[in-house]
């Protein structure tokens, strides 16, 4: 079965090229950094089937609020609108991600209490690693129990440089 064509664009970051996907109601599908578009694909086709890929003619509206988001104004990116799949736990869980304010981190423990389920952290640890949508979706706001950085999709630098620019590392054991 074959999805409704998504529109792809490259957007330039100090942290490397990513892919940003929208429909065609500039809904955010996907946001992922160039060198994971394998990961991409995979989560693609896991909550979407197969999907067209055509290049956006201009700047979309997602594009210029994340080229704003890495150019220091940090709220471009909290109301922009995404469509995800996924199971319903998923999507609760990239719901509460998006409640995560900018700055701010948490736990999985925290998460899967704020979300009525305090013995589900590994469930969420899996869905934040499912998430398919970085930066907009904010898992990298996610870290260990004890103040630590865990792992992230777009790699642990990525996620140390995401949170220094959101002035989120002091609370953070390096």
């Amino acid at each position: 079965m074959s999805g409704a064509p998504f529109h792809i664009e490259q957007v330039a970051t100090p942290t490397g090229p990513m892919l940003l996907l929208t429909d065609d109601d500039d809904q955010v599908r996907s946001l992922e950094w160039q060198d994971h578009t394998a990961r991409m694909h995979q989560l693609l086709r896991l909550h979407c089937g197969e999907v067209e890929l055509r290049p956006r003619p201009g700047a979309s509206p997602a594009r210029r609020a994340v080229e704003a988001y890495f150019g220091g104004d940090l709220a471009a990116i909290e109301r922009l609108p995404v469509k995800t799949a996924g199971t319903a736990f998923q999507r609760a869980v990239w719901a509460a991600l998006r409640a995560i304010p900018v700055g701010e981190t948490t736990t999985y423990g925290r998460l899967a209490a704020r979300l009525g389920r305090a013995g589900a952290m590994r469930a969420v640890g899996m869905a934040n690693g499912a998430n398919p949508i970085g930066i907009i979706v904010p898992c990298h706001r996610v870290i260990g129990a004890n103040a630590a950085l865990t792992g992230y999709g777009g790699g642990v630098e990525r996620k140390r440089w995401l949170l220094r620019h959101e002035g989120a590392m002091a609370e953070l054991a390096l």
